[in-house]
This record gives structure tokens, C-alpha cells and sequence, in this order.
């Protein structure tokens, strides 16, 4: 992504704590942007909290957003429409003087320039001569219509002479649609979200949009590398935010290429766009034939060219991992946000895993002594290494912090490297709904050094067991990569 908007400073904490977080990151792409709105009424803009947040952030991109239709200017801001194009022109002005750039969100346009035109156009008016560097046109409550849209954009393109954007929500299932045709209408800037996450209905998929406009339209937007990478994104995103993958999600999801014993079978067999509307491998998804293991070999030989296993196309061992990738899969196991796990599960299969300790056992207490104290934990473990025998024991907020920690303890004097990883984040995902505290769960675990992070994943009815099988993974990737 050419932009990220990476949050409101000053809204909440954690907004805070991100900008701080993300000048240590170093992106390749991608340009970190903060958003907030203008100044507020009767606060004058140099002294507004609001604005002086935005400016803390020290990011070089600032969104805001304005009011621009009257209906909110009067009811939610209650002050004359003449003060808040003062308030709009006020804002874009003094950031742009003091950062790169600034793009104008006019709130809920599409809206306000059906009621009232002239006033909408006003505003974005306004942002443009304070020297807004993009006027992004929003559909705020998602329900503009195509053919509206494309009138309105039309209309107001004769007295706009900077870049135009378009940001469209989707409560009427129209979100790609309206970005795919604003940019048919001259727009250059894009915003949405991976999957169209988003408040209510949600946001525009750039899933969608990217390839509608890269494939269909032919319009430069990423590398054909980067496109390549788009399902792999799709559901590493997902995975991360905790949600389950849309299978029939077009373009990426696991059903938009997938096809069923018969005359459609048949025919793509042949030839795939008899019932393709693009080359599935551009957007990184794959053609599957239902009832067939067809699928999944040209997965696997990508992936260990990834991850510089040098591996025979021809090889009956592609099969078997493609079986073993099955059945996990039917287990629960999902690898999208937990690659080193797979990177392990292609190694073993292939005889070029080191066995580094083995598991002689563990045990866990988990202890509350009285109402209003917190409950803590101990765990004792007993491991192997080599022909040495180690038990010890820990403790930790809780269960998984207390068998990470005895673990880690067991095994540092053998391998002292261990002291760099660190957890950096742990989710629980309930797999069998209606079966209460006996589900199954699946348990992703983020883990990193001084150098790069990894994500590992373990499934169980036991979310100890499942957690502990994350846990190894995340040991044995380490020490894997350290060659020990």
C-alpha cells in the first residue's frame, strides 16, 4: 500500500503509543499517515488539541476530515455554514504549512451535494484553496448509488483542479463499485481497507479494487509481484485480526476459483477462462477442483522456493505434504498467519528438521487463595537435550506466560540465543462453535528477536495443549534458523 492511516493521535492511548511505535519501523513501500478531523468550534486552530496532536505524531501525512453537508454543519456542529468553511480553509491551511502533505476527507459529500449542491462544492472549494494536496470525495453512509456518483463526480470536475479521491463505505454494497468508477472518472487516490473491514457495513476491499483496476482496467497501481502476494495478505490480515476467511470472497477467497465435478470441470480443464474471469495465479489464489487433490502442488513449490528449500517438481514428497496440509487443515490448522509452522511441517516432511529437545513432561497449577487477589500460575517441565535431563520449574501471569517461561528456563544454558525471542502476541480462536468450554481452539502466536518477527499456530480441544505445540514451534524455528 502506497499510504497507511495509522490512526487519530490524541483519541485514545494506543493511537498515541502507535505513532511512537512505527518511526522504528522501517517500511519499503508504504507512507504512515495520521488522521484526525479540523478544529473545532470556537477553538482557534494553533490552540486546538485536536491539531496539535496531529502535528505531535510527526508523521509527514495528515487526512482530515470536514464537515461538508449543511444538514450536519447546522444539527451536529451548530454554527453557520459560512464559519465552517472558515473552520475547513483554517485547517488545511496551518497543517499544510507545517507538514508534507495533507489530504481533505469531505465528510458525507455525496450526501451533502444532493441536498445542496452549491455548499458541498463550497467546501472542498474551500480545502482546495488552502492547498490541500488531494480532495477525497466520501460516501460517508454508504448509500450513494453508481449512477448518482458518476453524475456527481462529472459535475464537479470543472472547478477542481487537484487530484481527486474517493473513500466510499459499503452499506449498500455498492463500495468497490463506486472507487472502481470513480477512478474511471478521473479520480487518482484510493482509500479502503484489506477485506473491507470496517464500522458497519464496512469499507472499500482493496481485494477488489486492486485488481478490478490493475487486471481489468489495466491501471499501473502495484508490481505484478505485489499482486501475486494479495491472497497471501488477504488472509494473513484476517488471521491477525482474529476473523474467519470469507471463502467466497471474490478474487481471494478460497471458493472465488474453485469448481465442481462436471460440464464446468470439463471445460476450464481446457481452457480456464471458459469460466475464469482472470488467471487465478495473479492474484496469488489457485483454479480448485472440488472432489480432487488437483490443487495445492503449485503452493507448495512456491512456498519452499520462499523459504529456500530447493525441492524436485516432480517429487512424489510434494504430495504427501499436500495431504499432511489437508488434514491439518481439516483439523483446524491455518498457516496464513503462522508461516514459521509451515516453514517446520515442509522441513520434517522433508527430512531437513533437527530434532533440539524432547518433551519428557510438564504440569501446570493455576491458583486463587482468596476473592479479589489475582489468580496466578506455576509450571514445572521436564525436557531432554541430547543425553541431559533438565526439570524446572516457573511461574507467570497465567498458564501459557507460566509453561513459555519454564520452557524458555529449560532450555536456555543449552541454547543462550533463546534469551532474544520474545512474545509479541497470542490469540485464541474458537473452531467448534456450540460446544461451550469443550471446543476446539486454534492458538496463534507472535514471536520475535532483535531481527525479525514469526508467527507459529497449534490446535487442541486443550487450550494449553494447543498453546504449548505454538510454543515449540516458535523454539524450534529459532534455533532452526540459528543453525545450532
Amino acid at each position: 500500500m502506497h499510504y497507511i492511516e495509522g490512526g487519530w493521535p490524541g483519541a485514545n492511548p494506543k493511537d498515541i503509543e502507535y505513532f511512537k511505535k512505527v518511526k522504528k519501523v522501517k517500511l519499503k513501500t508504504s507512507n504512515i499517515v495520521a488522521f484526525g478531523s479540523t478544529h473545532r468550534p470556537r477553538h482557534k486552530v494553533h490552540e486546538d488539541s485536536l491539531i496539535k496532536a496531529l502535528l505531535d505524531s510527526k508523521a509527514k501525512i495528515i487526512t482530515i476530515f470536514g464537515k461538508t453537508w449543511d444538514f450536519h454543519v447546522k444539527e451536529a456542529l451548530k454554527i453557520s455554514l459560512n464559519e465552517n468553511l472558515d473552520i475547513i480553509h483554517n485547517s488545511v491551511s496551518y497543517l499544510k504549512k507545517n507538514v508534507e502533505t495533507v489530504f481533505y476527507d469531505a465528510e458525507h459529500f455525496f450526501d451533502g451535494y444532493k441536498d445542496n449542491p452549491k455548499y458541498a462544492l463550497k467546501c472542498i472549494l474551500a480545502a482546495q484553496d488552502a492547498g490541500t494536496d488531494c480532495l477525497v470525495l466520501c460516501d460517508t453512509n454508504g448509500g450513494t448509488l453508481p449512477d448518482d456518483l458518476k453524475r456527481i463526480i462529472n459535475e464537479i470536475k470543472k472547478d477542481v483542479r487537484i487530484p481527486l479521491g474517493i473513500h466510499a463505505h459499503n452499506d449498500s454494497e455498492c463500495a468497490v463499485a463506486n472507487s472502481v468508477i470513480a477512478i474511471e472518472c478521473g479520480a487518482s487516490h484510493v482509500q479502503g481497507t484489506m477485506n473491507g473491514l470496517g464500522e458497519r457495513c464496512g469499507n472499500a476491499n482493496l481485494c477488489s479494487i486492486i485488481p478490478n483496476l490493475q487486471v481489468k482496467l489495466g491501471m499501473n497501481c502495484i508490481s505484478a509481484e505485489q499482486l501475486r502476494r494479495l491472497r497471501d495478505v488477504s488472509r494473513f490480515v484476517n488471521e491477525i485480526a482474529n476473523m474467519r476467511h470469507f471463502k467466497r470472497q471474490p478474487f481471494v477467497g478460497d471458493s472465488a476459483f474453485a469448481h465442481k465435478a462436471g460440464m464446468h470441470v470439463s471445460a476450464v480443464r481446457k481452457r480456464s477462462e471458459t469460466y475464469e474471469h482472470i488467471k487465478p495465479d495473479l492474484v496469488g489464489n489457485s483454479q480448485r477442483v472440488l472432489i480432487s487433490d488437483l490443487a495445492g502442488r503449485s503452493n507448495i513449490l512456491r512456498k519452499a522456493e520462499e523459504f529456500g528449500i530447493r525441492l524436485d517438481p516432480d517429487s512424489p514428497q510434494i504430495q504427501d505434504i499436500v495431504t499432511t496440509l489437508k488434514n491439518l487443515e481439516n483439523e483446524g490448522f491455518q498457516f496464513e498467519g503462522a508461516e514459521a509452522s509451515f516453514e517446520l511441517l515442509m522441513k520434517k516432511a522433508l527430512g531437513l528438521h533437527k530434532r533440539f529437545f524432547d518433551l519428557i513432561g510438564f504440569r501446570i497449577i493455576v491458583e486463587k487463595r482468596r476473592e479479589g487477589e489475582e489468580a496466578f500460575s506455576e509450571a514445572t517441565i521436564m525436557v531432554k537435550v541430547g543425553g541431559h535431563i533438565e526439570h524446572t520449574a516457573a511461574t507467570g501471569n497465567g498458564p501459557v506466560n507460566a509453561i513459555d517461561h519454564a520452557l524458555r528456563k529449560a532450555l536456555d544454558k543449552f541454547y543462550p540465543r533463546l534469551k532474544n525471542v520474545k512474545l509479541h502476541d497470542y490469540k485464541v480462536r474458537v473452531l467448534t462453535a456450540g460446544k461451550g468450554t469443550s471446543a476446539k481452539v486454534r492458538v496463534l502466536i507472535e514471536s520475535g528477536d532483535d531481527e525479525k518477527r514469526w508467527g507459529t499456530v497449534g490446535v487442541s480441544e486443550n487450550i494449553i495443549e494447543a498453546s504449548y505445540q505454538a510454543l515449540v514451534d516458535s523454539i524450534e524455528y529459532k534455533l532452526l534458523k540459528e543453525k545450532l
